[in-house]
């Protein structure tokens, strides 16, 4: 069986061709990862799937996460929503989510993919879009490479919660000043001999550049980053599947009206190697 898709951007997304049994049956799992890691994005259409068999899914294509369950017997399961009686752990969060990032830059090894599909979805808004970090480093003039290459910057829950949250009270910025900082170094030299941009809103400030220059420079890489050309905006519709390389994208949700209900099941693939 030959995998079947059709890129969706010049420089990231693809859909996948495929049927339910097809998907389930693991016998494609190598060239789905594969694609997934080349393309940063993959969508499925049509694919109605249950709680438990995206989490099978997700098993076939690497190591369940499991420390973010919404609630006990929901095993992996996390519930994208902004109503608290849905996910009242992880709902204060999800602002950040309409704001550039990769997820787990304040772990030591960030999460390696996801996989979401939607359950309620809504009439405006509530798009996801994603960029190709591996596309907007390889555009960039060979000198200017260089000297990224050489670059480490420090990642903070706070800087990536502040502009979504501007006015949040003391106590809230007090729990995202509980999660470690790290830093990494700006261009991910992954196992495979391929380099990404390891970009997001949670990037601080560079070691070692007055603060005042390394908010300049983030900002217009930033900029560099999120060009229309190297983003794919996805529109759900009901039974899609939708998997993202956390790795090599960055992603971000569009504004949407909190009270509308939106919904999306997301299952997590653990990270299989450090920012290096």
């Amino acid at each position: 069986m030959v995998l079947q898709s059709t890129p969706l951007k010049p420089s990231v997304g693809s859909e996948i061709h495929i049927t339910r049994d097809e998907l389930l049956s693991g016998t494609l799992r190598d060239e789905i990862r594969a694609l997934l890691v080349d393309r940063g994005v993959i969508v499925f259409r049509d694919i109605d799937l249950s709680d438990e068999e995206q989490r099978d899914l997700a098993r076939q294509l690497g190591d369940l996460r499991t420390g973010t369950t919404s609630k006990e017997g929901d095993e992996g399961l996390m519930k994208i929503t902004l109503n608290p009686k849905e996910n009242p752990d992880y709902v204060d969060f999800f602002p950040g989510s309409l704001l550039w990032h990769m997820d787990g830059t304040y772990d030591a090894v960030p999460p390696f993919a996801t996989i979401l599909r939607p359950i309620r979805i809504v009439a405006e808004g509530g798009q996801t879009e994603f960029v190709n970090n591996y596309a907007t480093y390889a555009d960039l003039p060979e000198e200017e490479r260089a000297h990224l290459d050489r670059l480490k910057v420090v990642h903070t829950m706070l800087a990536a919660m502040v502009h979504a949250i501007p006015e949040a009270p003391i106590e809230q910025v007090q729990r995202w000043m509980t999660y470690p900082d790290r830093v990494h170094p700006l261009v991910w030299a992954h196992k495979s001999g391929r380099k990404s941009l390891a970009m997001s809103t949670s990037c601080s400030h560079v070691v070692g550049m007055h603060p005042a220059d390394s908010h300049d420079f983030l900002q217009k890489l930033m900029a560099h980053c999120t060009q229309d050309k190297y983003v794919y905006r996805h529109e759900w519709r009901p039974n899609d599947l939708l998997m993202w390389d956390n790795t090599g994208t960055m992603h971000r949700a569009r504004p949407y009206d909190a009270n509308a209900d939106r919904l999306l099941h997301r299952f997590t693939l653990n990270g299989e190697e450090p920012i290096t």
